[in-house]
């Protein structure tokens, strides 16, 4: 029989942790579409839920592809981070109990629920293409940088 050892079982139950709890940030999105659905116009219901869908798709591919670097990678004169892009290079320097893929998708369920948290405020009073624009814009630059700050 083989042993497990006690590391093992930290990482294994860490890990469980963290799914679990990106998993129910990334639910409160359709709590979200729900409730943003409730507040607009019934013409603008679906358009308030597409945000969400953009949200998601947008945020969490731009988020992978260059946020996660700009804010986790190694340090570049204190502004942001420049190693890591698509999870990808040296990353090194992060030391977590799970692995950064895991750490990526709970990070990636914050700066979901960052951008949805404007949807509700500009509903009814944005394009459609702006807020896409916005969504690239803040989770690839303004949340990773200003969590590369923090």
């Amino acid at each position: 029989m083989m042993e497990i050892s006690i590391i093992d079982l930290s990482k294994g139950l860490d890990t469980i942790w963290v799914v679990l709890t990106a998993a129910m940030i990334l639910l409160m999105e359709g709590g979200f579409a729900l409730l943003e659905a409730g507040f607009v116009r019934q013409k603008n219901a679906v358009s308030i839920i597409m945000k969400v869908f953009v949200d998601i798709a947008f945020g969490a591919l731009v988020y992978y592809a260059i946020g996660f670097a700009f804010m986790y990678g190694k340090d570049a004169g204190s502004f942001m981070g420049l190693s890591g892009f698509l999870l990808e290079g040296d990353l090194s320097h992060l030391q977590f109990n799970i692995s950064i893929d895991t750490y990526w998708l709970f990070q990636s369920a914050f700066v979901i629920a960052v951008i949805s948290i404007v949807s509700g405020a500009v509903a009814e009073r944005i394009h459609f293409r702006a807020y896409i624009i916005y969504t690239i814009f803040m989770t690839g630059l303004i949340y990773p940088i200003s969590g590369h700050w923090i």
